[in-house]
């Protein structure tokens, strides 16, 4: 007889984890352990320095994709996990995926869609809490579409008034987005800052204004520079991109 599979991660070891800079990973998609991960070197965005290149400000600006927040979490993560042309193997484990699932249930992992129609093309998943985001993976299976579920996460992050992106490991493709490389130590000075005080409302009600159904909550906020300008535009693409070109 084969023995059970270890549990998931509960949640709220997972969130302390990550409100001491530190994550979890495994060696493969099938494999039931896990490790925990203290980078020496990490990679943020900071949200001030987000520039989409002139591609992605067309495919941003003409809503080329219809994007949502927590539409299809499960759809992103599994997305996420599968394998890649230049990479067959996953670290994000059958565990790991369960672990981000309850997790995403307790309200604390969120997950951007690009949709092209009904057809998932595109996104992202990560954790958030007070005001860090930690994004964990994004996918893309068509021009730009991770790129853009990005841009409407920046601009939402800003408007809600949040202050970390981490994006855990530097890589080639996220430099041309505008990621730095800090040492962990620094990392965890900027997530000290981030964690004492509260964003100035929830990811979904910035979110839901920088798409045009929002209740005004974001715009009013004084945490929030950039809001003021944004939510005039005609379209929800045009609010995105004029929220990313505002200065605090």
């Amino acid at each position: 007889m084969h023995g059970s599979h270890p549990p998931p991660i509960a949640p709220d070891l997972l969130l302390q984890a990550y409100r001491l800079g530190i994550f979890p990973m495994s060696d493969a998609r099938d494999d039931p352990d896990i490790f925990w991960v203290e980078p020496k070197r990490r990679a943020i965005i900071p949200l001030d320095r987000f520039r989409p290149s002139r591609s992605l400000a067309k495919a941003i600006r003409q809503d080329r994709y219809r994007v949502t927040l927590d539409e299809d979490f499960d759809g992103v993560i599994a997305a996420c996990a599968s394998p890649r042309a230049d990479h067959a193997e996953s670290w994000i484990s059958q565990r790991i995926a369960a672990s981000y699932r309850l997790l995403h249930a307790a309200g604390h992992a969120h997950s951007v869609e690009c949709w092209d129609g009904e057809r998932l093309v595109g996104g992202l998943y990560g954790v958030a809490f007070d005001r860090v985001f930690c994004g964990e993976s994004m996918f893309a299976r068509a021009d730009n579409a991770s790129k853009v579920a990005l841009a409407w996460l920046v601009a939402a992050l800003r408007r809600a008034g949040f202050t970390l992106l981490d994006c855990q490991f530097m890589t080639a493709h996220l430099a041309t987005l505008g990621a730095i490389e800090l040492a962990q130590a620094d990392y965890v000075s900027l997530l000290d800052v981030a964690r004492s005080a509260p964003p100035a409302c929830s990811l979904a009600e910035a979110f839901g204004e920088l798409a045009g159904r929002g209740d005004g909550l974001a715009r009013s906020s004084p945490a929030s520079p950039d809001a003021a300008g944004a939510g005039a535009s005609s379209s929800p693409g045009k609010r995105i991109l004029q929220s990313l070109t505002q200065t605090s």
